[in-house]
């Protein structure tokens, strides 16, 4: 039988113009896309998800433990991220996670589910709380914090990591929540990169 394999093309093909835009001479707004995205949820039973956690933090490879609910680790080494989706769900970023028993935890791939694109820039959380209902000020959602809420009536996830925000998008709705952050960014002055 032969090896048949799709390579993965991104929701933005065609439309991601790198570059400045916007407001001349000032770039305010970097925005990415992250490419070829690993993403893998792991959903817990109710007394498993301390172990599972403790498993997935191990394997993070953090020096820490679990993260409670909306919050994340950082692997040593940078390669991967150990979010708090939900009170038994985790998001492993970067890395296939461990496997498990059917008694103790379920895997599943979101890698071609979401598009990741990275926000930084003096200006990226202004344009952020111009279309996501959170606080994103430090002293409530600090480095580490992670939020689902919704951006134009789609469900996204933001995760604030020490020097850019992760905002990962349904990949259905990608191109058009990415047109409309394009938008909001020109005020600021945006730079596209690879």
């Amino acid at each position: 039988m032969a090896d048949i394999t799709v390579a993965r093309e991104s929701a933005l093909a065609g439309h991601l113009v790198t570059g400045q835009h916007g407001k001349a001479g000032t770039v305010g707004v970097q925005l990415s896309e992250a490419k070829d995205l690993v993403l893998c949820q792991v959903a817990a039973w109710p007394d498993t998800v301390a172990g599972v956690g403790a498993k997935l933090a191990a394997f993070a490879d953090s020096g820490a433990s679990m993260p409670g609910f909306g919050q994340s680790l950082f692997s040593a080494n940078g390669s991967a991220g150990l979010l708090r989706t939900e009170p038994l769900k985790f998001w492993v970023v970067g890395s296939t996670p461990p496997e498990f028993e059917a008694s103790q935890a379920v895997s599943v791939d979101l890698s071609h589910s979401r598009t990741l694109i990275r926000l930084k820039g003096v200006h990226a959380t202004t344009l952020l709380n111009s279309y996501l209902p959170l606080d994103l000020r430090d002293s409530a959602f600090p480095v580490g914090s992670v939020g689902s809420t919704a951006f134009h009536h789609c469900g996204v996830t933001l995760w604030r990591l020490p020097e850019h925000y992760a905002l990962f998008l349904p990949r259905g709705f990608a191109l058009s929540l990415w047109e409309m952050l394009m938008e909001g960014a020109l005020q600021h002055g945006v730079e596209v990169v690879e």
